[in-house]
């Protein structure tokens, strides 16, 4: 929420809480299962999650910032403004496949626009279980559009009907969702006979099973009947199995009668002198098992989760087995308190939980040599995460207890400290990752940090290089983990050098190296760095054109298995392919930018009492260019100073430009006051309907007395530099922004500009910083200009300040940052002091500098 000074916090501070109180609101009444608010942010086009309910914020990261163009729900429902329904996967996948590959888990979701008083404010996303094919409608469409209004209105409210001031720039917040239902028993044990078949159970248990103890036959049937009358054939088959010796590897997933799950855990009983016997523990999964004591005792570990992620219950067996206490796990986020549980692939496993109704089952390792470990440190844990309304329970069970029959534990390398093959699965699944998010890539730069990014922890790698080729020879173009230096030998190198990333591309295979010994002895004389891991270099080739070669490296020994060997090698197709169309997307913008600089003026217009300097630097996100202009005109006796921005970036908004540009050099040169140059403006951009709107700030300038006017059509108000030292922002009523309304007047504020006064125009690319209010970003512009004019010397020790030198300060933090979302235009003007002679007499305002 846009706000400054004292406002500012507690403006948040309701926002947050009303964006907490929508999110409960919709829980409570619409009968979704998650929901999350989008919101418009500050850079343009971009929306940013603002709330998440019923979902843990940090596993949803990459949703966490979506722009309003791409193939997403959220952005459709926003940019069209109507909502966005899709009942389960299938038809996610089918309207929206990249967004259905990158959640592939059975869902259900409704997108519904948040109005403002002009347009959207945001979206309203709810999720939900999937329907089937039957025609059901998804949730109460008309209830979502009601509580999107309804919270559309408290936004306005909120920010005084200015729908612009409504934006959030910060990471979500994460509201813990109102409880499904009350709890009841959570966890009940019994134990079984085989001999006689008589089942044993405790208070807990029958509660569960809401059926009173003398109602209970106390057999095997009974108990498989009561617990899961569909699949008493599974639970009868595990009790004797258990029997056996060959209990289940983790516990059974089953649905009561009334679709309720459950899960049942047994083993052996073995009690000093007792006959052959099985217990049991049947937990209610979802419901409050952490208010329940019975699951301490249990063998295996149980962990269970909010769905916020935090654990609120861990029995004994599982804090031995993460090696830490009970009391330290609890509270926490699992990813914090168990962080080898975390990233890659384990981040998806947990978001299916949290998606899917069907239980998640995977394996972990781990890591060994931790001096927290207790018992099974660095040993294989068979992990089963149970979905439930307001909980998910988790079972670790060491690989020792495993049912032979669900498949071998992944078996590490033998290399000592080498990744894990059942870690080394996870890169199976990245290919579509990584194609999704090579599509938002547009640069060479922007694709090799996906890489960086999708590729590296999907293999455990450290290091990463990718060299480009051109004219015969190969350039680094993106290196992460080498040493300082090492590649410099490298640079340039020709493709008749005998090295392994000229090789792998000459001769389009791949190479995969298990260890550094391994790559010495194939290129002897080769440098090598102190590292002893693998490497694997990999061509890139896009439709048969050599594109160059990426060399991935390991800080271990470690073996690649073919199924690995297919995947990196489609993968560097991938990246391939995203490379070559970068480089053309490079070409193509130097061109692009090359003709918005052509609209730009080579020079501005001179005058000996004033001087002027004008920057223009283009945004490097995204692949349109902007609309934002300036110019300086002779305007009969004195000049006219102008600067604008179209709305939105791409082909269309620099042309637009230019005819405004040409418009007010047209209306300017006639003479004509700024109010009149804006109005024709106007009325010229109106008969043109080029679907744009543009702001413009306007004004003449006497040079000989200084005398300035100033109309203002939606741009922000200019900075003024007394030659004392202080800076303000101008007080410049102003009126609407141009093409938008015929009849619209602009206002003319007069002041005098004294000699050494520096007057500043400048465009919201300046000034806007993520997660920041604009008035922010003009009060740091301010204190800027201050410190550029007091450190630039004047020229000769007389005259005014060197207007290049203090434009190229204002500019220099924007020109080096990595990503301008928007286009930066400045343009400064000051005065001489004048020639001792008479003076022309014209109308004389207040000076602009106060008394």
């Amino acid at each position: 929420m846009a706000g400054s000074g004292e406002r500012a916090g507690p403006t948040r501070d309701r926002l947050t809480a009303l964006l907490a109180d929508a999110s409960a609101a919709v829980l409570g009444t619409a009968g979704g299962r998650a929901t999350g608010v989008y919101l418009r942010s500050g850079t343009p086009d971009v929306l940013r999650l603002a709330v998440l309910a019923g979902l843990p914020g940090p596993l949803f990261r990459p949703w966490w910032r979506l722009h309003a163009d791409h193939p997403f729900p959220v952005a459709d429902a926003y940019r069209l403004g109507g909502p966005v329904v899709l009942p389960n996967a299938t038809e996610t996948m089918r309207r929206y496949p990249q967004f259905a590959a990158g959640l592939p888990f059975p869902f259900g979701s409704a997108y519904v626009p948040v109005p403002g008083a002009t347009r959207p404010l945001g979206v309203l996303t709810v999720l939900c279980p999937a329907l089937t094919d039957t025609g059901d409608e998804l949730l109460d469409q008309g209830l979502l559009v009601r509580l999107a209004e309804g919270l559309g209105a408290e936004l306005l409210g909120l920010a005084g009907g200015d729908e612009g001031a409504v934006r959030w720039d910060e990471a979500p917040l994460c509201v813990r969702p109102p409880p499904a239902r009350t709890a009841r028993p959570a966890v009940g044990r019994f134990t079984w006979d085989p001999a006689t078949s008589l089942v044993r159970a405790d208070d807990r248990l029958h509660a569960l099973l809401g059926r009173d103890a003398g109602a209970f036959a106390g057999t095997a049937d009974a108990l498989a009947d009561a617990l899961a009358p569909a699949e008493a054939h599974r639970v009868l088959a595990a009790l004797r199995d258990t029997a056996a010796g060959r209990p289940p590897g983790a516990p059974l997933s089953l649905r009561a009668g009334d679709g309720t799950p459950r899960l049942l855990d047994l083993w052996p009983a073995d009690a000093p002198g007792a006959g052959p016997a099985v217990t049991g523990v049947v937990i209610h999964a979802g419901e409050a098992a952490c208010a329940e004591s019975a699951a301490d005792p249990l063998p295996q570990g149980v962990l269970c989760l909010d769905r916020l992620g935090l654990i609120v219950y861990a029995n004994p067996a599982a804090a031995r087995m993460v090696g830490r206490c009970r009391e330290w796990l609890l509270g926490r986020a699992l990813w914090d308190a168990l962080p080898w549980l975390s990233g890659p692939p384990y981040d998806d496993h947990l978001r299916g939980a949290l998606l899917a109704p069907e239980p998640v089952c995977f394996h972990a390792r781990r890591p060994a040599g931790d001096d927290r470990g207790g018992p099974g440190d660095g040993d294989w844990l068979a992990v089963s995460v149970h979905p439930g309304a307001d909980l998910l329970t988790c079972t670790l069970v060491p690989a020792s207890r495993m049912d032979p029959a669900a498949g071998p534990v992944p078996r590490a390398h033998p290399d000592e400290g080498a990744e894990p093959d059942g870690r080394s699965m996870a890169p199976l699944y990245r290919p579509i990752a990584l194609a999704i998010a090579l599509t938002d890539a547009v640069t060479a730069r922007q694709v090799s940090a996906v890489v960086v990014r999708e590729l590296l922890p999907a293999f455990g790698g450290r290091r990463l290089a990718i060299y480009l080729l051109q004219e015969r020879r190969l350039h680094l173009a993106w290196e992460t983990g080498f040493p300082r230096g090492f590649l410099d030998p490298f640079e340039g190198v020709g493709l008749d050098a005998r090295i392994p990333g000229v090789e792998t591309l000459t001769t389009g295979r791949p190479l995969f190296f298990e260890s550094m010994a391994q790559l010495g002895a194939a290129y002897p004389g080769l440098a090598l760095d102190a590292a002893v891991g693998a490497r694997a270099f990999l061509p890139l080739i896009a439709s048969g054109r050599p594109v160059g070669s990426c060399i991935l490296g390991f800080d271990r020994p470690r073996g690649f298995s073919a199924q690995e060997r297919t995947v990196l090698t489609a993968l560097a197709g991938l990246i391939a392919h995203a490379m070559e169309r970068a480089r053309r997307y490079d070409s193509e913008a130097a061109l692009a930018r090359g003709l918005q600089e052509a609209l730009l003026p080579r020079r501005l217009s001179a005058h000996p009492e004033v001087e002027t300097a004008g920057r223009y630097l283009p945004g490097t996100q995204g692949m349109d260019v902007g609309g934002d202009w300036y110019d300086v005109v002779e305007s009969g006796d004195g000049l006219a100073l102008v600067i604008g921005d179209v709305q939105g970036h791409g082909v269309q908004a620099a042309a637009t430009m230019g005819q405004l540009r040409s418009a007010v050099r047209a209306f300017a040169l006639g003479d004509r006051p700024p109010d009149e140059v804006l109005s024709g403006t106007n009325h010229l951009l109106i008969g043109l309907d080029p679907g744009q709107f543009a702001s413009c700030c306007c004004l003449r300038l006497d040079p000989a007395t200084g005398l300035t006017r100033i109309a203002r059509a939606g741009h922000l108000p200019p900075l003024l530099r007394c030659p004392d030292g202080r800076t303000r922002v101008l007080d410049v009523p102003g009126g609407v922004v141009l093409g938008v309304d015929p009849h619209a007047r602009y206002p003319v504020t007069e002041l005098v500009l004294v000699p050494d006064a520096i007057l500043a125009l400048y465009t919201d690319g300046l000034v806007e910083r993520p997660g920041a209010d604009i008035d922010e970003g003009i009060a740091e512009l301010r204190l800027a200009l201050a410190k550029a004019g007091a450190a630039v010397r004047r020229r000769g020790g007389t005259g005014a300040r060197s207007l290049a030198a203090v434009a190229d300060r204002l500019t220099d933090a924007a020109r080096l940052a990595a990503d301008r979302p928007d286009d930066v235009a400045l343009l400064l003007a000051a005065r001489h002091p004048p020639p001792p002679a008479p003076g022309r007499h014209g109308r004389r305002a207040a000076p602009a500098h106060g008394p």
